[in-house]
C-alpha cells in the first residue's frame, strides 16, 4: 500500500502499512498516522501554478523601467551647476555629490563623517558651513522636482 502525504512543498513517499489513529473532539478531528521508519523516503518537489494573468502575457526580456529612487527627476537649477545635467536619478545625485566630495577633498580629516562645504555644496545644503553624511541625501529632497 503506497500513501502520499504533502505539506506545502514537501511530500513524503512511505510504502509500509501505517498505524491510523483518529481522535475527535466536538470541534475537531486528528487524524494520526504512524509509519515505520525503515520504509520512508523523502521526496522533494515544488509545484508552481501558474496564474491567468501571467500566462496571457507575452515574457519580456529587456530591462523594466526605472521607478522610485532609480528614475531620473528633474533637479533644481543650483543643482544642475554642480552636476551638469537636467534629469537624474536620486542614487546617481547622490553618488556624483560623493565623488565630487572626495574629489575637491572636503571631508573632515578628523572625522570623515562630516563634509566641510565649499561655495557650490552651500547653494545645496542650505548654506550649511558642514554636513553630516547623513543629513546629505535629506537635504537632497528639495533639489528633486516632483
Amino acid at each position: 500500500m503506497a500513501i502520499s502525504l504533502s505539506c506545502s512543498c514537501w511530500s513524503s513517499i512511505l510504502s509500509a502499512e501505517p498505524a491510523v489513529t483518529r481522535l475527535t473532539s466536538s470541534s475537531s478531528t486528528v487524524v494520526r498516522v504512524a509509519f515505520p521508519s525503515a520504509n520512508l523516503r523523502v521526496v522533494r518537489s515544488v509545484t508552481c501554478a501558474a496564474s491567468s494573468s501571467s500566462s496571457s502575457k507575452p515574457a519580456t526580456t529587456g530591462k523594466r523601467e526605472p521607478r522610485g529612487i532609480t528614475k531620473p527627476r528633474p533637479i533644481s537649477p543650483a543643482m544642475q551647476e554642480l552636476l551638469g545635467v537636467t534629469e537624474i536619478p536620486r542614487t546617481q545625485a547622490l553618488k556624483q555629490i560623493w565623488a565630487y566630495i572626495k574629489q575637491h577633498n572636503l571631508q573632515d580629516p578628523d572625522n570623515k563623517k562630516i563634509i566641510v562645504c565649499d561655495e557650490k555644496l552651500k547653494k545645496i545644503f542650505a548654506g550649511k558651513e558642514r554636513v553630516g553624511f547623513l543629513e546629505i541625501s535629506g537635504l537632497l529632497n528639495p533639489h528633486f522636482i516632483k
